[in-house]
């Protein structure tokens, strides 16, 4: 890491993208480290900072390329092919400290990959028309989802974390005014590992994006507080909270806080609703799984359902 760090630093003096010393004093190997370091925080895009130091195995930066394709796309079969690689993904990124954290936010993930396979096997595929492409295998209702989803959450083990994190960061919940049970997204977005690291740049428990995060007024510089268990609680609460205030809903709330305000916004405005179900089977793969996904976690966590938590308070 050190030795890419220093390659990366030699190229920014040689490029003159690192500002220059005003004085003669030498430049020690510490400060020439952090000024990189937070030159590169405040101008390069955070997926080049954050996967390319330490993910140099060209098959696995392909998988991560491919597995964000898929999430962003419409249809739920189409991660199931994924399965395989990756396991083997997981086993390589594993393998050292440096990929450990993206091996947490793919620990977090292989759930989905899972129910795409299922949804596979269940759903026949269409009809194959001679000379012409096959169709794309329909996404299941959402109500079908939930379905699945509560199954599959209900042989799943509470992740060995949450016994300590759920006590300790309900009440930071319950202080932003929003229900306590929703501390539950964690095991959605991070299996409650504070460490995990995704490829789109998102990190820590409730896996907030670089902007979200200071946004809701975490720092990023000179330590990620993202990574640290309560200020990113009340973060996420926060954009809980402001989510739910903005579309009066928790599922399209939670379908916001995975896919953007902006997307949600769109497809509500093109399908003239305001219903999540109208909308489900055309939201990005990812978030057609996240959203019955959450709701299950918290119907086997809490005994509650989605549709009884309460607005947050003003």
């Amino acid at each position: 890491m050190l030795m890419k760090l220093l390659a990366c630093i030699a190229a920014l003096l040689v490029a003159g993208l690192l500002p220059a010393r005003a004085d003669d004093d030498a430049v020690t190997l510490s400060e020439l480290v952090q000024g990189a370091q937070q030159w590169a925080q405040e101008n390069l895009d955070t997926n080049v900072v954050n996967v390319l130091p330490a993910v140099d195995d060209p098959a696995v930066q392909q998988f991560f390329q491919e597995i964000q394709r898929r999430y962003q796309g419409e249809y739920v079969v189409d991660l199931a092919p994924l399965r395989q690689t990756a396991q083997s993904a997981l086993s390589w990124l594993d393998s050292s400290d440096e990929t450990r954290p993206y091996a947490a936010w793919l620990k977090a993930q292989m759930d989905y990959l899972d129910i795409a396979d299922e949804i596979r096997i269940a759903i026949p595929p269409p009809e194959v028309e001679t000379n012409r492409p096959p169709p794309p295998v329909p996404n299941p209702s959402a109500q079908r989802e939930r379905e699945l989803w509560v199954k599959r959450v209900s042989v799943v083990p509470w992740p060995a974390a949450a016994r300590e994190y759920v006590p300790e960061l309900k009440p930071i919940f319950t202080a932003q005014q929003v229900p306590p049970d929703l501390v539950w997204v964690a095991e959605a977005e991070s299996s409650f590992d504070r460490h995990a690291l995704s490829p789109a740049g998102a990190a820590g428990l409730f896996q907030l994006m670089p902007d979200t995060a200071r946004r809701f007024g975490l720092s990023l510089w000179p330590r990620d507080q993202r990574f640290q268990a309560e200020p990113s609680a009340a973060a996420s609460a926060q954009y809980l909270k402001y989510l739910h205030d903005r579309f009066k809903d928790w599922r399209l709330a939670l379908a916001a806080y995975n896919a953007g305000e902006g997307t949600i916004q769109r497809l509500l405005d093109r399908y003239r609703t305001h219903d999540y179900d109208e909308i489900a089977g055309h939201l990005p793969a990812e978030t057609q799984m996240y959203v019955p996904r959450v709701e299950a976690i918290l119907r086997q966590r809490e005994g509650v359902d989605l549709e009884q938590l309460s607005a947050p308070q003003n």
